[in-house]
C-alpha cells in the first residue's frame, strides 16, 4: 500500500538528487521496509534529544560536541523522513500500516527535539527554555492536525510554512550550530532560547496560515 499520493507528497528538491535516488534505490533492493527507516527517525531522535539535554549539563568544548551532534542527529532524522517515502512509493514497499508510521514518529521526534532543546537551555541556565519547547512542541502538532484535518476533508496536503517540518528541524539545526559556539563567549543557553522563540513565533504564524487556506477551500466548496 502506498502511503503518499502525488498531491500528498512533501515537495522536497533533495529527493531529486542522485544521490537520494540512489540511497534510496540501495535500500529498496535490500527490501528494507520503509516502517523500519521511519522508525529510525525516532531513534535519531532519541539521540539528538539525549545531546540537547547533555549540553545544558555540560562546559567548553563537552558542551559544544553535543550541540553539533544534535544537529547531525536532526538531519540524519530528516533523512530518514525522506528516504522512507521514496522506498514507500519509488519502490512499491509500502505496507498496510504505511499511514501510521507516516505521520505518528514524526510527531514524537518534533516533541523529542524541540522539549529537549527546551530542557537544554533550562540546564544551561535559562529558565524560559522549558516552556518554550513545549510550546514549540504543541505547535508543531497543530501544524500536522491542520494539514491532516483538510486531508481528512478531502483537500490535497497544506505543506506550507514558514515553518513546516523541514523549516522548524532547519531553524533547530542552526540554532544547534550557532549554540556550539556560545563556551567562546561565555553564553549560557541564550541561542537555544532564541531558537525556540523564532521557531514557536513561526509556527504560529503557519498554523494560521494553513487553517486560513482551509476555511477558504471550505468556502469555496460551499458555494459551488
Amino acid at each position: 500500500m502506498i502511503t503518499e499520493s502525488p498531491e500528498n507528497r512533501r515537495p522536497l528538491k533533495t529527493r531529486s538528487k542522485a544521490w537520494a535516488g540512489n540511497l534510496a534505490g540501495a535500500l529498496g533492493r535490500a527490501k528494507i521496509s520503509p516502517d523500519t527507516i521511519s522508525l529510525f527517525s525516532v531513534v535519531f531522535a532519541v539521540v539528538g534529544a539525549v545531546c540537547l539535554l547533555t549540553s545544558g549539563l555540560s562546559e567548553g568544548v563537552g558542551r559544544s560536541i553535543a550541540l553539533l551532534l544534535a544537529a547531525v542527529c536532526i538531519q540524519l532524522r530528516l533523512l530518514a523522513n525522506m528516504l522512507d517515502g521514496m522506498v514507500a512509493v519509488e519502490h512499491g514497499l509500502g505496507g498496510p500500516a504505511g499511514p501510521i508510521w507516516n505521520e505518528l514518529p514524526d510527531r514524537v521526534a518534533d516533541g523529542l527535539f524541540l522539549v529537549a532543546a527546551g530542557y537544554g537551555a533550562w540546564t544551561a541556565g535559562m529558565t524560559a527554555g522549558v516552556w518554550l519547547g513545549w510550546l514549540c512542541a504543541f505547535l508543531a502538532v497543530l501544524t500536522a492536525y491542520v494539514r491532516e484535518l483538510g486531508r481528512g476533508l478531502g483537500f490535497p496536503a497544506d505543506f506550507s510554512g514558514p515553518m513546516a517540518k523541514p523549516h522548524r528541524m532547519f531553524a533547530l539545526t542552526v540554532t544547534c550550530v550557532i549554540a556550539a559556539t556560545e563556551p567562546l563567549w561565555n553564553g549560557r543557553g541564550h541561542v537555544l532560547t532564541i531558537g525556540l522563540a523564532l521557531i514557536a513565533l513561526g509556527t504560529v504564524v503557519t498554523v494560521v496560515r494553513r487553517t486560513r487556506t482551509l476555511s477558504r477551500r471550505l468556502a469555496k466548496q460551499a458555494g459551488q
